[in-house]
C-alpha cells in the first residue's frame, strides 16, 4: 500500500518548490487585498490550509496509487453519496448548497470529487485498453461518460456550474490519451455544438445573466457586468510594474467584491502589473509541465492517466480563471489554484499533487 523510495531526493522537488512559490504569492496577495476588511484573517487561514495540505500531499504520495485504483469503485460510490448528503443536509450560502460540515470543518465536497474522477477515469481506461488494445469504442465512451455525468449533474443541481465543468477536462484528456478515432471525435464535437443552444435553456437565471454579461458587459454595468468591468479596469491599472498595495484603487476601494478568492488574479495584476502576471503564469506553466514530465516517466498507463488528468484540470482552472478576470471567459466561480483563498480547493490540489508524486515514487520501487 505504501510506496517506497530510495532517498528524499527521489521526491519531485521542482514540483514542490514551484507549488510553494505559487502558495507564497497567494498568501501575500490575500494579505494585501484584505487589509482593513472583514476578511483580514484570510491570509493566516490560508497558511494553515497550505501547511495541512502539505501533510496531505505527503500522505497521498506515500500511498501506492495501484491500491487506490483497486478500491476506486468504493470511492466513487462514497463521492456520489457525499454529494447527495450535501444537497440534503449542506449549508446554503449565496443561494447554493455546496458545503457540508465534517469533523468541525466546512468542506466543499465537489472539490474532492475531482480526485475520485481522476482515479475513476484512470482505472476505467487502463482496463479498457488492456482488454481491447485498440481505440476506445462507443460503449467505452458511453460508460465512462455516464460515470462522469452522474456527479456532474449532482453538482450542477447545487447549483455550481463552474465546478461541474472542471470534471470535463479530466474525461476529455483521458479519452484523448487512451486513443479515439477521429470520426468519433468529430461526431462528439458535432453533438456538443448542437447541444449548446439546448443546454442554455436549462441554466439558472443568474447563469444566463453571466453569459449575457460576458457577451456584452456594458449592457448592465452596475449589475451583472459589474464584476467583469471592474476586473478589467483593475488589470489595466496595473500597467507594466503595478501600482502597489497603497495605490491599487480597484482592490482597496471595494470595486472588486471578493478580491482574495475568484478574482484574486485581478487584484494581483493591479498591484504587480504585467511583470507580476508573467511571473505567475510562468510558475503555472512550470507546475503543469512538471506534472506532464511525471506522466511521461510513469511506469504504467494508470500513472500516465492520473498525471495527465491532474495536468488537464490545473490547465483548465488557470485558463478559465485568468480568462474570466480579463473578460475572455464567462464568470464561473472557478478559483485560481494555490493562490485563491479557500480550504477545500487548496486541499484538493495538494492531494492531486500527492498522487503525482506517488506516481513518480513508484519508479524507484524494486
Amino acid at each position: 500500500m505504501v510506496a517506497g523510495y530510495r532517498s528524499v531526493k527521489d521526491l519531485d522537488w521542482p514540483l514542490m518548490i514551484v507549488t510553494l512559490a505559487l502558495c507564497g504569492l497567494g498568501v501575500l496577495q490575500i494579505f494585501s487585498a484584505t487589509v482593513g476588511t472583514k476578511w483580514s484573517d484570510a491570509w493566516w487561514k490560508q497558511i494553515l490550509w497550505i501547511v495541512s495540505g502539505l501533510v496531505m500531499m505527503w500522505i497521498a504520495s506515500m500511498i501506492d496509487y495501484h491500491a487506490l485504483l483497486e478500491r476506486v469503485s468504493y470511492f466513487y460510490i462514497g463521492a456520489v453519496v457525499l454529494l447527495i448528503v450535501t444537497a440534503t443536509l449542506g449549508s446554503k450560502v449565496f443561494g447554493s448548497t455546496r458545503w457540508i460540515k465534517i469533523a468541525g470543518f466546512t468542506l466543499q465536497t465537489s472539490e474532492f470529487v475531482k480526485i475520485v474522477l481522476i482515479l475513476v477515469v484512470a482505472r476505467y481506461l487502463t482496463d479498457a485498453k488492456m482488454s481491447s488494445g485498440s481505440s476506445l469504442t462507443w460503449k467505452d465512451l458511453g460508460r465512462l461518460g455516464v460515470l462522469v455525468a452522474i456527479p456532474m449533474v449532482l453538482v450542477m443541481k447545487q447549483p455550481d456550474l463552474g465546478t461541474s465543468l472542471t470534471y470535463i477536462p479530466i474525461l476529455v484528456c483521458g479519452v484523448l490519451m487512451a486513443g479515439m478515432k477521429w470520426k468519433n471525435l468529430a461526431v462528439i464535437a458535432a453533438v456538443v455544438l448542437v447541444s449548446l443552444p439546448i443546454g442554455y435553456h436549462f441554466l439558472k437565471p443568474y447563469q444566463k445573466d453571466r453569459l449575457a454579461s460576458f457577451v456584452s458587459p456594458d449592457r448592465d454595468p452596475k449589475g451583472t457586468g459589474f464584476q467583469v468591468i471592474q476586473s478589467r479596469i483593475a488589470v489595466g491599472n496595473g500597467g507594466m510594474w503595478g501600482r502597489g498595495a497603497k495605490e491599487s484603487s480597484q482592490t482597496h476601494l471595494g470595486f472588486l467584491p471578493v478580491p482574495h478568492t475568484d478574482f484574486i488574479f485581478s487584484s494581483f495584476a493591479e498591484e504587480h502589473g504585467f511583470v507580476g502576471i508573467v511571473i505567475a503564469l510562468v510558475l503555472y506553466f512550470l507546475l503543469i509541465m512538471q506534472v506532464v514530465q511525471n506522466a511521461q516517466t510513469s511506469t504504467d498507463k494508470a500513472g500516465l492517466y492520473i498525471c495527465m488528468g491532474v495536468a488537464a484540470l490545473l490547465l483548465f482552472h488557470v485558463l478559465v480563471n485568468v480568462g474570466m478576470v480579463v473578460g475572455r471567459m464567462p464568470v464561473t466561480g472557478i478559483p485560481l489554484p494555490l493562490m485563491s483563498s479557500g480550504g477545500s480547493n487548496t486541499w484538493s490540489i495538494f492531494l492531486m499533487l500527492g498522487l503525482v508524486n506517488g506516481v513518480r515514487l513508484r519508479r524507484f520501487v524494486n
